[in-house]
């Protein structure tokens, strides 16, 4: 683990990494760091955590303490992020089978309405320290 919250990510999926472009556009301070599911650090640290086979297709935060997956993980780190972005947290007050059946249909339908591509993003030489292998 590492001393930094991950966001692990769908590292084909186009709409994942527009996701984790925005994140790194708004972490002025770098709070998070990333893997992609597909990669060995994903299958290691997930291996020992309780998570469904279902939810690892979804984005997931790791914390120190803590493991979020679905709309609960895209909050929490939008409540992380500069600006603004934090008051999307607002958003936690609706249950959560309701925001994770909104998630549930983005992401069953996000290769097909945001493409997927055959291997996963490379990051920058500036970034490269923040992607987790």
């Amino acid at each position: 683990m590492t001393d930094k919250p991950v966001i692990f990510f769908d590292g084909v999926c186009n709409l994942c990494n527009g996701f984790v472009q925005f994140i790194i556009k708004h972490d002025k301070y770098a709070k998070f760091r990333f893997a992609a599911l597909q990669s060995d650090f994903a299958k290691q640290e997930l291996l020992t955590k309780v998570i469904s086979v279902e939810e690892l297709s979804s984005v997931i935060l790791l914390t120190e303490k803590d493991v979020f997956t679905k709309s609960t993980a895209a909050l929490k780190i939008a409540s992380q992020l500069n600006g603004f972005w934090k008051a999307a947290y607002i958003f936690i007050i609706i249950p959560k089978f309701i925001r994770d059946f909104v998630y549930d249909i983005i992401a069953k339908n996000r290769y097909k309405w945001f493409g997927k591509e055959n291997h996963c993003m490379l990051p920058t030489q500036e970034l490269k320290d923040r992607f987790l292998n």
